[in-house]
C-alpha cells in the first residue's frame, strides 16, 4: 500500500446502527484518487438507480483525497455525495477547514452512510472506530447549538463537526451541512439528506500519524507558497478580504455582476455591499483552513443585527445573492443572512436566488401580500429577506413553498412563474454572469450538479494579452480568448479546463490555491501527488483523472433519467441584459446548442443524448462501473 491513503472505508447502516470497514489497495485510489472521483464511484456501485433522494435507500458518501493531512496551502477540503433532492440526479458539495484531515488521522479515507437511524443520532468517529450517540436533545436546534454540546459530551473542544441546523432537519432541498459553524458544504441538499436519515452531526478526532511518501518534497512545496504569496495578486487579495473583497467591485465595473434577480449587471449602489463597507460595519477578523496561509475567510460581529462571530461572514456568493441581486445595498443585511443560513443551514445561493424569485413573482403581480403571509416582498427589502430565511427553515407559511426551490415553487405559483426562475437542472444560478463571461453559461449547463460557478476556470483572467493565460500552457493552450462567443477554441478550452477543475476536485484542493491563475501551478499538483504517494504520475495522469471525474457523474445522472435536455439554459440569459458595461449583451441560443454538441464529440458522449459512449467507458476505465 502506497503512503497519502490508509486503505480503510467507513460503511455504516444506520437502520440497525452498525457498522464495518472495507479495505481498498492501490488501484482503487490511482484511479479515483478522492473527493468527487470516489464519491461517484459508491454512488453508481451501490445505490439502486431512481429511488428517492430523501428516502432511507438514498447513501451519503464523505470522501478526502491522497493528499489530505499533507501540510500544504489548500489541501484540506472534503467531499459529501449523495444523489440531490434538489436536482434528483449527481448531488455533491465541497469544504475547507479541518475535518477532513480528523477524519482521515481518525482511520478512513471515506465514509458511506446507508439507512435511516431509529431516532436522530451523531456519528462519533474516533481511534478507528465509530459510535453512534443520541441526539435527540440536539433535534430542533441550530448548528451553534449542536456543536457546542457535542464538544461538552465528548469533553473535547478540538473535535471537528459536520452539522445541520432547522434547515435539514426539516428536509429544505437546498439544505446544507457545516463545518465548524463556518465552513459550508452549500450546494445540492447535502444538509436534507443528513436530516431525512436522522443524523444530526457527524463528529471526528484523528490521532494516527499520516504516511507521506517525500515529506522534504511536500515541506519544500509548503514553503514555495509561503515565499511567493505575497507577490501573488490572487493570494494577496483573498487574504487582504477574501473573495468579497476580490469579485464585487470588479465584477460591478466589468458589468457582469447579477443584478435585480440577473436582468442587469451593475448595480447602481455597489459601494454599500463591498469589503470596504463591511470593514466599515461589522467586519472582526479572518479565520482560515488547516495548513493555509490565505486566511481569506471573514468573521463579522455585532452590528444592527447583532451579528453572531461564531458563523464567519460572507464571502462574495452570499454576499451577491442577497445584495444586488436583490436589489439590497446594507451589508449588514447580508453579514445576518450569512448568520442565519449557516445557522439553520442553507445553501445561501439557493435560498437568496428562491427569495429573488419571490421577489420577481411579487412585483410582477404573480403572488401578493396574501401568497406572502402579508409580507412586502419587493426587490431591495432587506428586513423582508430576513424574515424569509426562517420562515423557509422551518417551512412556515410562503417559507414552506420556497423550501422546495425557485423550480418547483415555480410550478405551483404557475402563470408565466417558470420565466423567473434562473436555474439548470433545479439548481440555482451562483453570482456570475453569462451573458458577459460566455464560459460560466457552458458552467451552468455542463455541472452535474446543476448550475455551478467552478466547474472551470472563468473567462477574463485568460483573454488575449492578460497575465493567466500562461498557466494553461501546460495542458496545451497556448493562447487567450475571448470572454464573449463558444467558438470550437473556446469549447476546447472550456472542456481541458474542466479536466483541471475537476481533478482538483478529486483530490480535495482548494481552487484559491491550485490550479490556473493560482500560485501552485498544475505541475506542482503533479508533485504533490507523487510527493504524497510515491507514484510516477504526471499531469496526463491527473488530465484522465478529471475526465473521468466529470464523465463518472455524467453517468450517474444519465442513469437518473437526466440527458440533453437537462442541459438547457433558461430563456433569461437569451434576453439582452439591461444594466452596465455590456447592457444589450446576451447568449445566442443557436450558438449555445452548436457549442454544446462540440462539447459533446469532444468528450466522446453522444450528440443526440449527451450520455458518454461506451468507448470513452473504457477508454477511462470505468465502463464495468455503468448501469444505466
Amino acid at each position: 500500500m502506497a503512503p497519502g491513503y490508509v486503505g480503510k472505508i467507513l460503511k455504516i447502516n444506520l437502520d440497525d446502527l452498525s457498522s464495518s470497514v472495507e479495505e481498498k489497495g492501490d488501484y482503487f485510489y490511482r484511479t479515483f484518487m478522492g473527493g468527487s472521483a470516489m464519491a461517484s464511484y459508491f454512488l453508481l456501485t451501490e445505490l439502486e438507480k431512481g429511488i428517492d433522494p430523501l428516502s432511507p435507500d438514498n447513501i451519503l458518501v464523505i470522501t478526502t483525497s491522497v493528499l489530505t493531512g499533507a501540510p500544504l496551502p489548500g489541501a484540506n477540503r472534503l467531499s459529501i455525495a449523495a444523489k440531490s433532492p434538489l436536482s434528483e440526479g449527481f448531488g455533491e458539495a465541497e469544504a475547507g477547514g479541518f475535518i477532513s484531515v480528523e477524519l482521515k488521522k481518525a482511520g478512513f479515507d471515506a465514509v458511506v452512510i446507508k439507512g435511516k437511524a431509529p431516532h436522530p443520532v451523531y456519528l462519533w468517529i474516533a481511534d478507528n472506530t465509530v459510535e453512534f450517540k443520541d441526539a435527540s436533545h440536539l433535534w430542533g436546534q441550530d448548528s451553534g447549538f449542536a456543536q457546542k454540546k457535542i464538544r461538552e459530551e465528548l469533553d473535547d473542544d478540538k473535535i471537528q463537526t459536520l452539522t445541520i441546523g432547522q434547515g435539514g432537519e426539516n428536509q429544505v432541498r437546498y439544505a446544507c451541512v457545516v463545518h465548524d459553524l463556518r465552513h459550508t458544504y452549500g450546494r445540492s441538499g447535502m444538509g436534507a439528506v443528513f436530516g431525512s436519515k436522522n443524523i444530526k452531526a457527524i463528529a471526528a478526532r484523528g490521532k494516527n500519524n499520516l504516511e507521506l511518501h517525500d515529506k522534504e518534497k511536500i515541506r519544500e512545496l509548503g514553503a514555495f507558497f509561503a515565499k511567493n504569496m505575497k507577490d501573488h495578486s490572487v493570494c494577496e487579495i483573498l487574504k487582504y478580504g477574501g473573495t468579497l473583497a476580490w469579485d464585487m467591485e470588479d465584477m460591478d465595473a466589468d458589468g457582469v455582476l447579477p443584478t435585480h434577480n440577473f436582468h442587469g449587471g451593475s448595480f447602481d449602489k455597489v459601494e454599500g455591499v463591498t469589503f470596504e463597507k463591511m470593514k466599515e460595519t461589522v467586519f472582526s477578523g479572518q479565520y482560515t483552513c488547516y495548513a493555509c496561509p490565505i486566511r481569506c475567510k471573514p468573521i463579522c460581529e455585532g452590528g444592527k443585527f447583532e451579528i453572531d462571530p461564531d458563523f464567519g461572514g460572507p464571502q462574495y456568493e452570499t454576499s451577491g445573492a442577497f445584495g444586488p441581486n436583490m436589489l439590497i445595498d446594507d451589508i449588514e443585511v447580508i453579514a445576518k443572512a450569512h448568520e442565519l443560513c449557516n445557522k439553520y443551514t442553507l445553501d445561501s445561493i439557493d435560498a437568496g436566488m428562491t427569495i429573488s424569485f419571490a421577489m420577481e413573482c411579487y412585483e410582477n403581480g404573480l403572488i401578493t401580500k396574501k401568497d406572502t403571509d402579508g409580507m412586502d416582498l419587493r426587490f431591495g427589502n432587506g428586513e423582508a429577506a430576513l424574515e424569509m430565511i426562517e420562515k423557509i427553515a422551518f417551512k412556515k407559511g410562503f417559507g414552506a413553498l420556497l423550501a422546495e426551490g425557485s423550480y418547483r415553487a415555480a410550478k405551483v405559483i404557475g402563470n408565466g412563474a417558470e420565466r423567473f426562475a434562473c436555474v439548470v437542472k433545479k439548481q440555482s444560478f451562483a453570482m456570475h454572469e453569462p451573458r458577459g463571461k460566455n464560459n460560466i453559461g457552458f458552467a451552468f449547463a455542463l455541472s452535474p450538479t446543476g448550475a455551478d460557478h467552478i466547474e472551470a476556470a472563468h473567462d477574463m483572467p485568460f483573454e488575449d494579452g492578460r497575465w493567466a493565460v500562461p498557466d494553461l500552457y501546460p495542458i496545451g493552450i497556448l493562447k487567450g480568448v475571448p470572454a464573449r462567443g463558444l467558438t470550437p477554441d473556446k469549447v476546447r478550452w472550456f472542456v481541458l479546463n474542466q479536466h483541471v477543475y475537476s481533478f482538483l476536485n478529486s483530490l480535495s484542493l482548494c481552487f484559491f490555491t491550485a490550479g490556473p491563475a493560482r500560485l501552485f501551478r498544475l505541475n506542482h499538483v503533479v508533485d504533490m501527488v507523487a510527493g504524497a504517494t510515491g507514484w510516477e504520475t504526471s499531469l496526463y495522469e491527473l488530465m484522465l483523472l478529471g475526465e473521468r471525474t466529470t464523465t463518472l457523474a455524467r453517468v450517474f445522472n444519465a442513469r437518473e433519467g437526466l440527458d440533453k435536455k437537462d442541459d438547457a439554459l433558461p430563456d433569461r440569459l437569451f434576453e439582452p441584459l439591461e444594466t452596465g458595461p455590456l447592457k444589450g449583451e446576451k447568449l445566442d441560443r443557436e450558438e449555445f446548442w452548436k457549442a454544446l454538441e462540440w462539447y459533446y464529440e469532444m468528450m466522446g458522449w453522444d450528440v443526440a443524448t449527451g450520455v458518454p459512449l461506451e468507448t470513452k467507458l473504457h477508454h477511462l476505465n470505468i465502463a464495468d462501473l455503468t448501469r444505466f
